[in-house]
C-alpha cells in the first residue's frame, strides 16, 4: 500500500483520535463522549467535558480496565455490526436518568462511572458475558443483558426463561428501522420495558472460517424478503409482568419504543411493506394501547428521525410530503408546517420553545440547523453556512457540528452565550477536495466530478465510476470526510464520478421514490445518462475507458453495471454486492419491492443471476466471508452463475471479514482494485 492507503487503515479512516457518541448530562452541565487519544489509538475511552469549567477529563481508559482484551460476546459483536462500529474499546454507553453516571461495557464485562470529579469507577458483577447496560433514574440500578436474557444488577434475572431473546433489538429493527436497543428503564426506575423476541421461524444463516477449519461454524437468525420476520413483544417487567397490546399481526415492525412518564409508553410501529406508520399510547399498567397519529404513504412512509412525535402541547408532529412530492416536509395534526423551499432531514429536538430541524435549504448536498416555529411555520437559521451541519440539544445547551471545506468543528454554545470545543485528536484530512457538482439529465441528479490534483487541461482521463446509488443513502455532500478517498483514487490518474441517482435519499421524494418496485432500471439509466451528460460539458472523460467500483449496494450497481451496458462501462469491482434480493432481508427489500411472492417479475428483474452468461467485460468479485449483512452467499452464487456459463472473471474471498471490512481491509482491497484498473483500463 502507499503511504495515503497506509494512513487511512492506521487512523480508521482518520476517525481515530474524533469526539463521537456525544451526550449532554446533568441538564447540560455534562457532555459525555467517547475518543481515543490520536490518530494510532484504536481503543476509545469514556470523557466528559465539564461546561461549567471547560475542564475534560478521562473517566475510563478501557486498558486499564481490559489490559488482555478477550472477544466480544456474539451479539455485541452482531450489533457493533448493525450500527457499524469499528471503534476498539468502550463502544458505547448509557447514562442515568439524572446524566452523571454511565455505564458501559469492556469485552463482556460491565463498568460504571461517576462524573463526580474524582471520576469514581466500579466495577457491576454480571451474570455472564455482559452488553448494552442502562443505569436506571438515579443511577442505583443498572439492566443488562447476558446470553439473551436481561438482568438487573444488584438483583438478578428480571426476563423469563421461555427461549425467546429478551432486551436486544432483533436484527431488522437494527440494520433497517433505526432501532438498535430493546430495553428501557421507567423514569422513576420502577419498571423496565423490554422487547422479547422470539425467532423460531426464521432460517439460520451459517458461517464457516475456511481458514480455521478446525472451529466450528456460527449461526444466526436471518429475516429473508418474503419469509417469517421475527415475532417482537413489548413486555413492562415490574412488580407485575405487563404486556403491551396492540395489532401486532397488522404492525409487525416497532421502530421506536420509550416512556413519556411513569404512567405512559410511547411506541411506534409499521405494518410490514411500510406504508403505515402509528404512534401509540400505552398505558404500562394494563398493556392497552390508544392511536395517537398515523402516517400513510401509497409506496411507503420514509422515515423522518424525530417522528412521529408528540409536542409539549399535545399536539402531533409527524412527516409528509408537499403536493407533488417536491419536499419533505413536517406536519402538525395533520396540516403542513413546511413548504417546498425547505427539505426536512431530521427532527433534532426543542430548543427555546421552538423545534430543531436539520434541513436543506439550497443545495441537497448541504444541511442547515433551522428553529422552526410549530405555530406560525416561520423557520430561522441557526447554523446556515456552507457545509453540512448538524445538532443535539439539551436544556438550553447546544452541540453544533459543522463539516465544511475546511474540515469539522464541534461547538458548544451555553444558555449564558460561551462557546466551547471538544478537543479533536484525529489525523487532519490529507486533501482538500473541492468536487465540481452539478445536476444533470432532465431528472436533475446530483453528481460530482473529482480530477486530479494539477491536472492539465486537455489530457484525457480513464473514468472511474464511484456511487453507492441506493435507497437511504447519500453519497454528495458537502462533507470533506466523504471525498478523501476519491481524491486519492482521482490522483491515480482517474476522472472519479459520482452520481445520486433517483433512489437515493435528500433530494426529493419524488427522486427517492421513484425506485418503488424496482431497483435496476432507474439506477443504471441514470448513472448511464449523468456519466453521458458529464463528458459532454468535460471533454478530458475518456468514455472508451469508463470502470466502476462499489460496496454493498455499489457492488451490485457495479456487476450489473457491466453484466447490463458493456458498451458504456469496461471493468468493474463489485464488493459485497446483493445479487439477488430473494434473499436479502425483510425490511429493507421489501419496503421498495414488496414482497417476493406478491412481485415475482420484480425480484426477477432486479436478478443478477440471469445475467451472468452476458459477462464480456473483466469483473472482480469481493465478499467478506464472515459478512452477516450481505452473506457471502450472494457473490458466491454469481461466480457459480459466471463459471457455468463459462465467462471468466475474479473472485476474491476474503476470511473473518465482515461487511464493515475493518482493520485496514477495506484499504488493502483498494491497492487490488488499483492494479485491476489500471490493467484493465490504463
Amino acid at each position: 500500500m502507499d503511504d495515503f492507503l497506509r494512513l487511512s487503515a492506521s487512523t480508521a479512516r482518520f476517525t481515530h483520535g474524533s469526539p463521537r457518541a456525544l451526550t449532554f448530562g446533568d441538564d447540560g452541565r455534562l457532555l459525555w463522549f467517547l475518543r481515543s487519544t490520536g490518530p494510532a489509538d484504536a481503543f476509545d475511552s469514556l470523557w466528559v467535558l465539564d461546561t461549567t469549567t471547560g475542564a475534560e477529563i478521562r473517566l475510563a481508559d478501557p486498558r486499564e480496565l481490559c489490559p488482555e482484551p478477550g472477544p466480544l460476546p456474539t451479539a455485541e459483536r452482531r450489533l457493533r455490526e448493525r450500527t457499524r462500529l469499528v471503534a476498539a474499546g468502550i463502544g458505547s454507553y448509557a447514562l442515568s436518568g439524572d446524566g452523571r453516571r454511565a455505564a458501559f461495557a469492556l469485552y463482556g464485562r460491565l463498568f460504571e462511572v461517576t462524573a463526580d470529579g474524582a471520576g469514581t469507577l466500579r466495577e457491576i458483577p454480571a451474570a455472564g458475558p455482559a452488553l448494552d447496560p442502562r443505569p436506571d433514574s438515579d443511577g442505583r440500578r443498572t439492566a443488562y443483558v447476558a446470553d439473551d436474557a436481561l438482568y438487573v444488577a444488584p438483583g438478578g434475572r428480571v426476563s423469563p426463561d421461555d427461549g425467546a431473546r429478551w432486551g436486544l433489538a432483533e436484527f431488522a429493527a437494527a440494520e433497517e428501522l433505526g432501532r438498535s436497543r430493546g430495553h428501557w428503564w421507567s423514569p422513576d426506575g420502577s419498571a423496565l420495558l423490554a422487547a422479547r423476541v422470539d425467532e423460531s421461524d426464521l432460517q439460520r444463516r451459517w458461517f464457516a472460517d475456511p481458514a480455521h477449519p478446525e472451529l466450528p461454524a456460527e449461526d444466526f437468525a436471518y429475516p429473508e424478503a418474503g419469509g417469517p420476520n421475527a415475532e417482537v413483544q413489548l413486555w413492562v417487567l415490574g412488580e407485575t409482568r405487563v404486556r403491551v397490546e396492540w395489532d401486532a399481526e397488522a404492525y409487525p415492525y416497532v421502530s421506536d419504543a420509550g416512556w413519556e412518564s411513569a404512567e405512559e409508553i410511547l411506541l411506534t410501529v409499521q405494518d410490514r411493506l411500510q406504508r403505515t406508520v402509528l404512534l401509540l399510547s400505552a398505558d404500562p399498567a394494563t398493556g392497552r394501547t390508544r392511536e395517537l397519529s398515523r402516517t400513510t404513504h401509497p409506496q411507503w412512509v420514509d422515515p423522518l428521525p424525530g417522528t412521529p412525535a408528540r409536542l409539549p402541547d399535545g399536539r402531533m408532529l409527524t412527516s409528509a410530503d408537499t403536493p407533488g412530492g417536491a419536499a419533505r416536509a413536517l406536519a402538525v395534526d395533520g396540516v403542513l408546517l413546511t413548504g417546498d423551499e425547505v427539505q426536512v432531514r431530521a427532527v433534532a429536538g426543542v430548543h427555546e420553545g421552538r423545534l430543531l430541524i436539520e434541513a436543506g435549504l439550497r443545495d441537497p448536498a448541504e444541511q442547515q440547523v433551522l428553529l422552526l416555529d410549530t405555530a406560525t411555520g416561520e423557520a430561522v437559521p441557526l447554523a446556515d453556512g456552507p457545509g453540512v451541519h448538524s445538532v443535539t440539544a439539551s436544556a438550553g445547551f447546544l452541540l453544533l457540528t459543522s463539516a465544511d471545506v475546511g474540515g469539522v468543528r464541534r461547538v458548544v454554545r451555553t444558555p449564558d452565550g460561551r462557546e466551547l470545543t471538544p478537543a479533536d485528536l484525529s489525523q487532519p484530512l490529507p486533501y482538500r477536495v473541492a468536487p465540481a457538482l452539478e445536476r444533470v439529465t432532465e431528472h436533475g441528479v446530483p453528481t460530482a466530478l473529482v480530477l486530479p490534483r494539477g491536472h492539465v487541461p486537455g489530457r484525457r482521463l480513464p473514468v472511474l465510476m464511484d456511487s453507492y446509488g441506493g435507497p437511504g443513502a447519500q453519497d454528495i455532500t458537502a462533507d470533506p470526510r466523504r471525498w478523501q478517498h476519491r481524491q486519492w483514487w482521482a490522483d491515480q490518474g482517474f476522472a472519479v464520478v459520482t452520481v445520486d441517482n433517483r433512489g437515493t435519499a435528500h433530494v426529493s421524494p419524488a427522486h427517492t421514490r421513484a425506485m418503488y418496485r424496482g431497483f435496476s432500471e432507474v439506477t443504471l439509466d441514470d448513472q448511464v445518462a449523468a456519466l453521458h451528460a458529464l463528458a459532454a460539458r468535460h471533454g478530458d472523460l475518456d468514455l472508451g475507458r469508463v470502470g466502476i467500483r462499489g460496496w454493498s449496494y455499489g457492488g451490485y450497481l457495479s456487476a450489473m453495471a457491466v453484466l447490463r451496458r458493456p458498451d458504456v462501462f469496461h471493468a468493474a469491482a463489485a464488493g459485497a454486492a446483493p445479487t439477488d434480493f430473494r434473499h436479502y432481508d425483510t425490511a429493507y427489500t421489501e419496503r421498495y419491492l414488496g414482497l417476493p411472492q406478491d412481485h415475482p417479475e420484480v425480484y426477477e428483474r432486479d436478478s443478477l443471476l440471469p445475467d451472468a452468461p452476458k459477462l464480456s467485460r473483466p469483473l472482480l468479485l469481493v465478499t467478506g466471508l464472515a459478512d452477516d449483512n450481505v452473506h457471502p452467499s450472494h457473490t458466491l452464487r454469481l461466480s457459480q452463475a459466471l463459471t457455468d456459463a463459462g465467462r471468466p472473471h475474479q473472485l476474491l474471498a476474503l476470511p473473518g471479514v465482515t461487511h464493515m471490512t475493518p482493520g485496514g481491509t477495506r484499504e488493502k482491497v483498494m491497492a487490488l482494485e488499483l492494479d485491476f484498473f489500471r490493467r484493465e483500463l490504463v
